[in-house]
């Protein structure tokens, strides 16, 4: 990453420090409970392959394994995986904001200072993050040693064990049941990208557009950061409320961040991330209940209960904490992208809604994700 005088734009060794000291311990478990639980999440991401694959009949050419490892980390080790993900992602913004910088008197100075002040922002931001996210299939994801990557920098499959762990005994719910649930959403991601192989680069493309498009100056850049950390991690949290969407007022009255910075370039490639970002979460929600009753006895219960958690929060300050990182909304992309996916299945059947998956033109757009009879109109004429 480009730095100005040897100092970089975010401190992200110091992110990392910051968010692994901040972040909460996870639920007390003994040492061969543990063991346990990580050697039982990894039988169940490997079984929920075929239930994944017979239900949604996508079949990547190769093992989705040989691609994609799956990982089951704890929250220390999901904050590095992420930073290092962020570090890549974003790059081209912070070349940007840094050349600005740089023009700027006293900007080494203030470089110096600022990464320092940014990477504890960013790590405090982290902490939260870290106890709340059950999984994760992390589509950009450069190997480190810790933490190994997929073929070609293809991604990775996270599955963080003591959230998982705190949240089946905060529902009182079967574990093996809820923790096979949790890997069969996760596994849908995995099979959506190795079933579809030009998926990774087109929302690749996608994003580095938005970020091009993108003026700021350094004041801006944490709120910028702060909508990243949330929206393109493809991170799933153990709970998220009820606001608006995208572009729209949130219950305080205010405008989501992301509307500060918005070119109307950049509206226009949000509403196309916004639309497969939510086809992505929901067709995973979809698959996840859909395959549940063979193999999941539990899964009504396990469904209502988190729905209930999902949108009750965990108290005020949490709430708070989710309205300001934007998290209520991703809960709208779950729900309409369930909603579409149903709708489509419902009237064409499965390879009929597979169809969405030919090439980036037959995605649905923004509205057609709220309207799926447009997108079935479309694909019909």
């Amino acid at each position: 990453m480009t730095s100005l005088g040897g100092v970089e734009m975010v401190d992200w060794n110091l992110a990392v420090a910051t968010a692994t000291r901040l972040v909460r311990p996870g639920p007390e478990v003994s040492r061969e409970g543990a063991r346990a639980v990580v050697s039982e999440l990894r039988r169940h991401a490997k079984s929920s392959e075929e239930h994944v694959r017979d239900f949604t009949r996508m079949y990547p050419d190769r093992p989705a394994e040989s691609d994609t490892p799956v990982l089951v980390v704890d929250r220390p080790g999901w904050v590095r995986a992420n930073v290092a993900g962020f570090r890549e992602l974003l790059s081209p913004l912070l070349e940007k904001v840094q050349e600005r910088r740089a023009s700027t008197p006293g900007g080494a100075v203030l470089g110096a200072v600022g990464g320092k002040v940014t990477g504890v922002e960013v790590g405090m931001l982290l902490s939260f993050l870290a106890s709340r996210v059950l999984g994760q299939y992390e589509t950009f994801a450069p190997a480190t040693r810790e933490l190994p990557g997929g073929a070609d920098g293809s991604g990775r499959l996270l599955l963080v064990a003591p959230n998982i762990v705190h949240v089946e005994r905060e529902l009182d719910v079967a574990p093996h049941d809820f923790r096979l649930w949790v890997c069969l959403h996760e596994e849908t991601h995995r099979t959506q990208f190795a079933a579809v192989p030009w998926l990774r680069d087109h929302i690749r493309g996608e994003i580095q557009s938005f970020l091009g498009e993108t003026e700021m100056d350094p004041s801006t850049l944490l709120e910028r950061l702060r909508e990243a950390a949330q929206s393109l991690s493809g991170s799933r949290t153990q709970g998220e409320g009820t606001a608006a969407e995208d572009g729209e007022t949130t219950e305080n009255g205010r405008a989501g961040l992301v509307e500060l910075v918005q070119t109307p370039a950049q509206r226009e490639i949000l509403g196309r991330l916004t639309a497969v970002m939510s086809l992505l979460e929901g067709h995973a929600d979809y698959v996840m209940d859909g395959v549940g009753p063979d193999v999941v006895p539990s899964v009504g219960e396990i469904r209502e209960k988190f729905q209930k958690r999902r949108a009750t929060g965990a108290g005020k300050l949490d709430q708070a904490l989710r309205r300001l990182l934007g998290l209520d909304a991703k809960l709208r992309q779950y729900r309409e992208g369930e909603r579409f996916v149903r709708a489509v299945v419902e009237e064409l059947g499965m390879d009929g809604f597979n169809r969405v998956w030919t090439s980036p033109n037959t995605l649905p757009t923004k509205s057609e994700i709220g309207r799926p009879a447009d997108w079935i109109a479309r694909m019909r004429s």
